[in-house]
């Protein structure tokens, strides 16, 4: 096992996966405390380096294309205070860092680890619920629907249609762009059948950010979402499963038929069934026909 410990956070490399959790330092990004501890699988990455400085250094995690919700739905644009892939070292742990370096790669050496994209999301994203207000709005994700609700800085126009609720089984994209400069930045959500031009500040779909000091923690709930869709690089034949498992997690809770307890069992029953199908069709893995069954049995 490797361990380094610093101020900005410790990383501990067991030979299977990196777990990162973030320092309590005051210069630790509000992005890294909210995400908290992170385990990196080793098929997960395509490389380590460490960077020396003068005073401080720099271990910096390099990820498989595809693996990470959080990136793809940030694009890379999350800057060092906010960035969980990333960790400053003190001059006097330099050979410890080496050393972590030098463990890594071996293991990607000896498991034959590809650096390649990935089809499928090798990272599971934020955990919800989670909820975070910053520029002309607040964003909601409880892993079922999307809530966009409005303050007094919001435009009239996108204002005017109130608060928006989105199922995320109609949600075909999203993307989250930090402020730069005198450009406001945006956490954006695509909705089908609804395509639309308007700047972030018209658009009922969008929560305009200003830059300020919450603005990253709106790029948790941009992973979150993708998470949850389906992965872009999937192949084609792969595209319309990654979209039933989407609107499994995505099912609401079934509703009962009727007054009394007996219409809501006959739903479960119905859930179960319906569950069971899409796991004999190979829609759902094993692991993820376990984990629905628990959810409506507890129900039950």
């Amino acid at each position: 096992m490797a361990e380094i410990i610093q101020k900005d956070g410790t990383w501990v490399f067991d030979g299977d996966a990196l777990r990162l959790t973030p320092g309590r330092d005051k210069n630790v990004g509000l992005l890294r405390r909210e995400l908290g501890e992170l385990v990196v699988p080793l098929g997960a990455l395509a490389g380590i380096s460490f960077e020396q400085g003068k005073r401080s250094g720099r271990l910096r995690l390099r990820l498989r294309d595809g693996a990470d919700p959080l990136q793809h739905a940030t694009g890379g644009r999350l800057s060092e205070p906010h960035d969980p892939y990333q960790l400053l070292v003190e001059s006097d742990r330099y050979g410890v860092a080496e050393y972590l370096v030098d463990e890594v790669r071996r293991s990607l050496t000896l498991d034959e680890v590809p650096g390649g994209p990935v089809d499928t999301y090798l990272l599971p994203g934020p955990s919800v619920p989670l909820s975070c207000s910053a520029g002309d709005g607040t964003a909601s994700f409880d892993g079922e629907r999307v809530r966009l609700e409005w303050n007094w800085k919001t435009e009239d126009a996108k204002a005017s249609s109130g608060a928006r609720t989105i199922p995320v089984e109609d949600i075909t994209a999203v993307e989250w762009h930090p402020a730069a400069g005198l450009e406001n930045g945006h956490l954006r959500f695509t909705v089908r059948h609804a395509p639309t031009k308007a700047p972030p500040k018209y658009d009922p779909n969008a929560v305009e950010l200003w830059g300020f000091k919450k603005d990253p923690l709106m790029a948790l709930v941009a992973a979150a979402v993708q998470a949850r869709l389906p992965h872009p690089a999937a192949p084609a034949g792969d595209l319309d499963a990654d979209r039933d498992r989407a609107a499994v997690r995505s099912l609401p809770a079934p509703a009962a038929d009727g007054p009394g307890p007996g219409g809501d069992h006959d739903a479960l029953l119905r859930r179960l069934r319906e569950l069971g199908e899409l796991h004999r069709d190979g829609v759902l893995t094993d692991d993820e026909f376990s984990l629905a069954k628990q959810a409506v049995l507890k129900r039950m």
